[in-house]
């Protein structure tokens, strides 16, 4: 199939079928730039109320690089991945600061930013200011290898380059946003990962991957993931009517984001251990193994109220030493990770 006649019939396949987000109708480089971040592992039905969220409390790039962390963390609450909310409010810092407010043009430039790569570099490049580079993404990755018949594996440096390379060849000129825009839609909405609409798609009689029956095969993703497991005893201490938190910090995980105190430990132990540190009265809940996974690490957490009376210090435990007593109202305003809500939530703390 010519690289020329596949580009236009994409072209005229997205202005029949693409779907109206608010996005798309601009090339305001802020609202582009703020639709990919939040977007990035995050599927468009969830990220939507999250983007409209933040245009209605930022609804420019100075009022954001103005705002504080820990609210732009705590708007970001649920979507998970907090280093992208970090990096997008040190962007935002970075743009009117060094660029006056407004995003660099070129593809280069952009990608100096924080938490700008080459996916988002050339998203704000080609939507916003027409640039000719090419977005490729997972949905780019699986239309390409399909229709083409590419077996090259895209978690390898070599497979990125070669799809790099073929997608920037495959840009008509003149308005290589709308292509860009095209290609993610037609992977999106048509090519799908599982269950791709191929009886009815406009290529299969050319889609190399349809003629061959190797659809569900490609793209090539060959990568093995090890996830570390790590195991969190939290203790929810509550004198009177307030509870104990920290913020964390350092470069381990959910940093700026608030949780309990807790006491982590190299594999699952008996409840009975970790409880002599506290008076068995004091002790009212004990909560079940709660799961929660993040990219490399799979967290096992396990929550134990204990309630003192009012005017009794906590244990002297190094992981005291940072927590602050907070009402309930503090705690639900402060950012937290998904999994400490779903505790607060579960218990009917909030």
């Amino acid at each position: 199939m010519k690289k020329a006649y596949f580009s236009k019939k994409l072209v005229e396949w997205y202005w029949e079928h693409l779907r109206d987000l608010p996005w798309r109708n601009t090339q305001d480089a802020y609202k582009i730039w703020l639709s990919e971040i939040i977007l990035q592992q995050t599927r468009v039905v969830q990220g939507l109320p999250y983007y409209e969220k933040f245009i209605q409390h930022y609804p420019n790039i100075n009022s954001l690089a103005k705002a504080k962390e820990q609210e732009v963390l705590r708007l970001w609450q649920g979507l998970g991945y907090y280093t992208r909310a970090r990096n997008l409010h040190k962007c935002a810092g970075e743009v009117v600061k060094n660029y006056s407010g407004k995003f660099p043009q070129t593809f280069q430039e952009l990608k100096k930013l924080p938490g700008i790569g080459d996916y988002t570099a050339a998203a704000i490049a080609s939507f916003a200011f027409s640039v000719p580079v090419a977005v490729v993404d997972g949905n780019v990755y699986r239309v390409l290898s399909r229709i083409f018949g590419i077996e090259k594996n895209i978690a390898s440096p070599d497979g990125k380059r070669f799809f790099f390379t073929l997608a920037n060849e495959l840009i008509p000129n003149g308005e290589p946003g709308t292509y860009n825009q095209a290609i993610m839609e037609f992977g999106a909405l048509h090519c799908l990962p599982q269950n791709p609409r191929c009886d009815e798609c406009m290529f299969n009689k050319n889609c190399v991957a349809f003629q061959e029956q190797s659809v569900e095969r490609l793209p090539m993703k060959i990568k093995e993931l090890k996830k570390r497991k790590r195991y969190f005893n939290y203790f929810i201490v509550r004198i009177g009517q307030r509870i104990f938190m920290t913020k964390r910090t350092g470069k381990d995980i959910w940093k700026g984001l608030f949780d309990f105190p807790h006491l982590e430990t190299k594999r699952s132990i008996r409840p009975q251990k970790i409880l002599k540190k506290f008076p068995l009265e004091c002790i009212s809940h004990v909560s079940n193994d709660y799961k929660h996974q993040l990219t490399h690490q799979l967290i096992h957490a396990r929550f134990i109220e204990v309630k003192l009376p009012a005017g009794r210090k906590p244990p002297t435990s190094s992981f005291f030493s940072n927590a602050r007593l907070y009402s309930v109202k503090q705690i639900e305003k402060a950012p937290k990770p998904r999994l400490i809500a779903r505790y607060l939530e579960d218990r009917g703390i909030l």
